[in-house]
């Protein structure tokens, strides 16, 4: 299924976990270092250097672009280690997150209450991520390097839904 970027609240009502799709359009790249300083924007009342309703961040720290390259390896990071963060970003209109690995449970609770989904990226494929990216532009906190914020804008870029709004889950829970 192709999905969209921006997120809208009738497409991620119509996710489900365990569902392949390719997302198309504009996702931003940040992890934890960027992450508290977002939160901490919010805390101090002041603007985001990027508007988060209906946007996807994507949990990823780039390698140097290559000569004639448009990023480098780009795949995904454990997304837990953004967990302190995720509750208070979609709460203020973060619709989607992409990552790798489990999420807590209060980031989960916060995905059903803010109607919002977290997408499971391909551990290794790094080198493959990187073809689906026709665009990446540094937004903020040019200071933290491969951590800081990018904006990327993505063509069939391949994820599985693993947390959907509904409570669903593609990870096995044990009984």
């Amino acid at each position: 299924m192709k999905l969209t970027l921006p997120l809208t609240w009738e497409t991620i009502e119509n996710l489900h976990a365990g569902e392949a799709v390719r997302l198309h359009g504009e996702l931003y790249v940040a992890r934890d270092a960027a992450h508290a300083r977002l939160v901490r924007l919010l805390e101090e009342n002041r603007p985001l250097p990027f508007d988060l309703k209906g946007a996807v961040i994507y949990y990823m720290g780039p390698t140097p672009t290559p000569p004639g390259a448009i990023i480098g390896s780009c795949g995904p990071t454990t997304a837990s280690r953004m967990d302190p963060f995720s509750p208070t970003l979609l709460a203020h209109g973060l619709s989607g997150m992409i990552g790798k690995g489990q999420r807590a449970q209060a980031v989960l609770d916060a995905i059903v209450r803010h109607h919002a989904v977290y997408f499971y990226a391909y551990g290794g494929c790094g080198a493959f991520y990187s073809t689906c990216v026709e665009k990446n532009e540094l937004v903020a906190f040019e200071d933290l390097g491969p951590e800081a914020i990018y904006r990327l804008v993505v063509r069939d870029f391949p994820v599985i839904v693993a947390n959907d709004c509904h409570g669903g889950s593609a990870f096995f829970e044990p009984a």
